[in-house]
């Protein structure tokens, strides 16, 4: 039928980080950009597996919702652990004059220029 299961993607993510990048030698920084498509009930998921297999072992975590509609279940899911985890941010892209300024929010220098 179609549709995105995004936890395969984070679970990929968690046994790359384990088998090549211990967190005790590694400094790790992640991205995920998406049109925000994922199957209702695997954005839980995708929160649990970010709280408790990624965050904890890396130093950044990103994520970039790029659409002109509502946010999904996903967006919504991770709210929730940015509102927990300032090492996680989201923000959202819906034209190609906003990729610049979002960009560079993420990735400002001080975490207090950071905005979800």
């Amino acid at each position: 039928t179609g549709g995105t299961i995004a936890s395969s993607a984070l679970e990929l993510m968690i046994d790359i980080m384990k088998n090549r990048y211990p967190a005790n030698e590694w400094n790790i920084y992640a991205a995920q950009a998406s049109d925000g498509d994922n199957w209702a009930d695997d954005s839980p998921n995708c929160r649990k597996l970010l709280e408790h297999d990624i965050l904890p072992n890396i130093r950044y975590f990103s994520y970039i919702e790029i659409t002109q509609r509502t946010h999904q279940t996903l967006w919504h899911e991770y709210q929730k652990v940015v509102e927990a985890n300032p090492r996680m941010a989201i923000q959202h892209i819906k034209t190609k004059e906003d990729i610049y300024p979002v960009f560079r929010k993420l990735f400002a220098k001080s975490v207090s220029e950071k905005a979800a």
